[in-house]
């Protein structure tokens, strides 16, 4: 019986905000892929999401009425070791680790109902899973080496240009039609990932790991620190160190950006830069929006950014700083630590972003990439701003 897979989210989604307002778990960008993307990859077939309701339009189920459904928590990213174990499940056994469900084999839709003790499953591999927006950060260096072994094995690389200077070529991987010239490119401490038709213009300066997704631009004399994650259509510049950008963002100016997760369709004015660790030296707090409270996030957090958000020139944003879901923040200086989505403003004065201007400026910053705003990506911002005004939020 050919398995049908399907990557749930658990209510630790809610953990995760602002990236997970807009997406399932799954659908979040780590390493070069997103957790779904490598699901796919190493399973072979495509997945789908069992999700929050006002997602499932962008992103739906589909299950198999009446064969094999195989759920996998949407948190966790695959390994060889937990792939085999998977592929290795019966029907009506459930495999967990530290008494947290990671997957469960089902005939039929009844996804989640009880199973004997003796067919709950313990795996003893390593599980690499993504529960806090910290983890983004964390668990990115890993993620780039994991995806690059993915992608590459058993391929060989495009040809790097000649006028480029390259340190450890083997792990370097160039797609065909990417444009990388005048640059250096040191892969000693991490692979290098240039995607399909991307572009490196001259004098960047790149230190591994790095993955670069299809069409993504870098400019001139950009610097790239180590475990950087730019997604596709992305235009970047400046000063980058451990940091992830999801598809269609653009920090395209100097300034520097460090230990930050940006979300979709986002961009960072010039001059805009983020302070990654406190002058104390001591841990970072992030505000957990699903919890109203200040959490430990570690030594080095700079900023999280939801989609359709926007920094103007000279933006600062202080160590831990979280900004939601299609804000518009400008006026240079200091914004807030947490601004909370729809936020108009910036450090003197914040206001609501009045929904229908809102979705209408988004529509514009996408048309800039030649993308149209789907009816499904209004209605999620809908029912975040109704949501969130509503009290509910």
């Amino acid at each position: 019986m050919k398995p049908n897979y399907i990557l749930f989210d658990t209510p630790g989604r809610d953990l995760l905000l602002p990236f997970t307002h807009t997406r399932p778990v799954a659908a979040c960008s780590i390493g070069i892929l997103t957790i779904q993307e490598k699901w796919e990859h190493w399973l072979q077939t495509p997945v789908s999401h069992f999700t929050a309701a006002y997602l499932q339009e962008k992103y739906p189920l589909h299950s198999n009425k009446e064969g094999l459904n195989v759920l996998i928590n949407g948190h966790v990213m695959p390994t060889k070791e937990l792939v085999a174990a998977i592929q290795n499940l019966q029907p009506g056994q459930e495999l967990y680790k530290n008494k947290s469900l990671v997957v469960k084999s089902v005939t039929g839709e009844d996804f989640f109902g009880a199973v004997a003790a003796a067919d709950r499953l313990d795996f003893a591999g390593e599980i690499y899973r993504i529960d806090h927006p910290w983890d983004f950060i964390h668990l990115n260096d890993w993620a780039i080496r994991e995806d690059f072994a993915l992608l590459t094995a058993g391929r060989t690389s495009a040809t790097v240009d000649p006028s480029n200077q390259v340190v450890n070529p083997s792990q370097i991987f160039i797609e065909e039609g990417a444009s990388v010239t005048c640059s250096v490119l040191n892969a000693t401490n991490g692979p290098i990932y240039i995607g399909k038709n991307a572009l490196v213009m001259e004098g960047c300066l790149i230190r591994g790991g790095l993955g670069m997704k299809e069409s993504a631009v870098m400019k001139m004399g950009t610097k790239i620190y180590g475990a950087v994650s730019l997604g596709k259509a992305t235009i970047i510049g400046g000063e980058i160190k451990n940091a992830i950008f999801f598809d269609y963002a653009n920090k395209a100016h100097d300034g520097y950006i460090g230990d930050a997760v940006i979300g979709e369709w986002c961009n960072l004015g010039a001059g805009t830069n983020c302070s990654n660790l406190k002058n104390n030296g001591k841990n970072v707090r992030i505000w957990m929006e699903a919890k109203g409270e200040a959490w430990d996030a570690g030594l080095k957090c700079g900023v999280l950014m939801g989609d359709y958000s926007r920094a103007g020139i000279n933006t600062m944003f202080n160590t831990g700083t979280v900004v939601g879901v299609s804000c518009n923040l400008f006026g240079g200086g200091f914004p807030g630590k947490y601004l909370r989505s729809f936020t108009w403003g910036g450090s003197a004065t914040t206001e609501l972003y009045r929904l229908e201007e809102a979705l209408r400026d988004a529509g514009s910053w996408m048309e800039f990439k030649k993308k149209t705003m789907q009816d499904s990506e209004k209605q999620i911002l809908r029912y975040i701003f109704e949501t969130q005004n509503s009290g509910n939020v």
